[in-house]
Parts: structure tokens; sequence; C-alpha cells
């Protein structure tokens, strides 16, 4: 039994899409996981080195600044449209799954038009334009944020298909690694303090990691300990200020060590990240990346620190002393502390992976 999954363009659009997929093998060995996205995005790199056959198109967003390039949307939309014909009718799909992104529009398109039944995976607390678009033909729609229900317009009996799932992720090991046998692994005491982890994503973030370096320099408070992903682009350039209490990598790989170790963490605003660290208890101070489509991370930041769940950082504010002067308000009140963790554990579905893929095999089941 095949099961398509499409989206990509961006990781936060495919590795829900991988977890779900590897959540229905191991459920049930019989469906054939086939993912579809786009020859430009991140998928061009990771889909090959996974276990799943799939389809590259040559697909593009809808440019709309430089409207005159959408001449590319459209002749890769024509193209593709009779490529996916032609992946279909080698053999149909019992559904699709669409994660979002340019890179899911089509193949949806072509699932509602050929009447195959399809569910969405809608990952941040505003959904973009195609989940909006296509969630009328969605038998369900999967959300990583429960906010995100507000943003589409259903009639009250159809509510039942948004289902607060959470966002499908690796979940941690039960129970969690001990705290104080991590922390020693990164030369940091058992006990006492808080160990801070800071990442701006794979690549890393020069914007934050300069503000952390004139932080450090500066000097931070002597009950914190930090573990520092500046990314291997800028590590060259940060390196140097590696020391006993900052511990300063080029990638953290594989990122459960320093999950392990951490009470807090700096880090950015995607779904996965967020939801990565509440599954571990971690709270969060959340820079959001300005630059995200339709600043979808600010939202998710916003919606986060509504609750309770994490801090939010604007990058437009973020200085070394206003880095300091967050952390600081932080560590110096535990009762803060205490109610960070708690509410960004209440937001964690380490399971939603399996969940997810639970509800999409008895969709298909005869």
């Amino acid at each position: 039994m095949r099961i398509v999954f499409a989206g990509g363009g961006t990781g936060g659009h495919l590795y829900p899409g991988l977890a779900i997929a590897r959540e229905l093998v191991r459920l049930d060995p019989s469906v054939k996981p086939f993912f579809v996205g786009a020859l430009r995005g991140v998928e061009r790199e990771v889909l090959p080195t996974t276990e799943f056959p799939h389809l590259l198109l040559d697909l593009h967003p809808l440019y709309r600044p430089a409207i005159w390039n959408n001449w590319k949307t459209i002749r890769g939309a024509i193209t593709s449209w009779r490529k996916i014909g032609r992946m279909v009718r080698e053999e149909r799909p019992a559904l699709v799954v669409g994660t979002g992104g340019y890179a899911a529009g089509l193949m949806l398109g072509y699932a509602v038009v050929h009447k195959i039944p399809i569910v969405q995976q809608a990952g941040d607390s505003h959904p973009g334009i195609t989940a909006r678009m296509f969630a009328p033909w969605s038998r369900q729609i999967y959300l990583a944020f429960p906010e995100a229900a507000s943003v589409f317009d259903f009639d009250l009996k159809d509510r039942h298909r948004l289902i607060d799932a959470g966002a499908p992720i690796a979940p941690p090991p039960e129970p969690l690694p001990d705290k104080a046998a991590a922390r020693e692994r990164w030369g940091f005491p058992a006990t006492g303090g808080r160990v801070l982890l800071i990442y701006g994503g794979s690549q890393g973030s020069l914007v934050i990691n300069k503000a952390v370096a004139e932080w450090v320099k500066g000097g931070i408070p002597d009950d914190l300990y930090v573990i520092w992903a500046t990314g291997r682009g800028t590590y060259e350039q940060f390196k140097r200020l590696d020391s006993p209490r900052v511990r300063v990598k080029d990638y953290l790989s594989p990122i459960s060590e320093a999950y392990a170790a951490s009470d807090i963490a700096l880090a950015r605003a995607g779904a996965m990240t967020t939801a990565e660290l509440f599954a571990w208890k971690i709270p969060g101070i959340l820079i959001p990346l300005p630059t995200a489509a339709a600043d979808h991370q600010s939202l998710n930041a916003r919606a986060l620190e509504a609750a309770g769940a994490a801090i939010h950082l604007p990058q437009s504010t973020l200085t070394a002393h206003e880095l300091a002067k967050t952390v600081a308000g932080v560590l110096a009140s535990p009762t803060r502390m205490n109610q960070l963790a708690e509410r960004s554990a209440l937001r964690a579905r380490p399971f939603a992976a399996r969940d997810i893929a639970e509800r999409i095999l008895a969709l298909v089941s005869p």
C-alpha cells in the first residue's frame, strides 16, 4: 500500500513526513511511503540518503515581489503534473499526506482532482497558504500548535478534523537520561547551577553568535554553564571562546547529548526545534528567524510565550546586554524557571509521529 508524502523546501516541511513515514512502516510493514518534493529544496540532499523512494520535481513557490519570475512556477507545474500522473499510474496511492510548503501544493492538487484522499500535517501556529488552501478537502489535519485551529475556517461539525497532535519528532528515550551524568560528560559539575544550550539551527546564526560572543567575553553568571553550537560556517570565528564553563562546538551530533544536560535553551522558534525542546522538558528563550516565510517563527514564539512555555526575544532587540539581562532574569527566579519547565512539559507531544501514523492507518484500513 503506497502512501505519498508531499512537502519540503525546508527541513520543517520534510522531517515531519519522514518521522511519520517511519512510524507507519514500523506499525504496518506493508505500507510503502513515497516522497514527492522539489528539486530546489532541502529534500534534494536529504531524500537520497533515506530508505524511501522519491520523486523530485521542478517546483517553485509563488514569486510575489518579482512576479515576472512566476513563469518558472507555471512551467514547473505543467511538467511536474505530468510526472505525478505517471507516478500515480504506476501505483495509485491510498492516501496523500501534505506536510506543507510550496513543494506540497501540486501533489495535493493532483490528489483532489483525481479523488485520492488527503490529510495534512500543519507545522506552525499560523499554517501557511498551502495548508489553508487544501483544508476543505483534508480528511484530517494534524496540528503542531493547538493555536493553529483558529486559522482554519471550519463549521463546528467539521472541527473534529482538526487534531492537536503535536509536531512529529524522534522521541527522546524513556526515561530521560540521567542529567547529572550528562553534565559530567560535558565537563560540568554533576549538580549546582544551570546549563544553557545555545544553537541557531543546523547552519547556526551569525547574529546570535555575535551577541553570545560579546556576552561571554563580558563574563557569564557564576552559576551558569553553556553548550554553544555555532554552526560549521562560523565555528573558526568563535572556537577560541571555548572554556571549562562554555563548551563551543561547530555542530551537535547527536544533539541528544546536549539536550540531556540542559535546563534551558536559546534557540530559533521553528516547530521542530520547539517540539524537541519540550519533549526533553527544556523551556526556551526563543529568537525567531525574521526571514522565515510569513514570519511564522515570530508567531510560534508569541504563542508559546502566551502559553507560559517560553520567552520571546526578537532578533531586532538582540544584543549582548539584552541577552545577559534575559538569562539573568530567569536564573534569578527559581519559581519562574520551574513554571517555564512545567508549561513547556505540558506542550510536549513526544509520540506525535506514532499517534499520527495510527490515525492514518485507521483511515486507509479496509
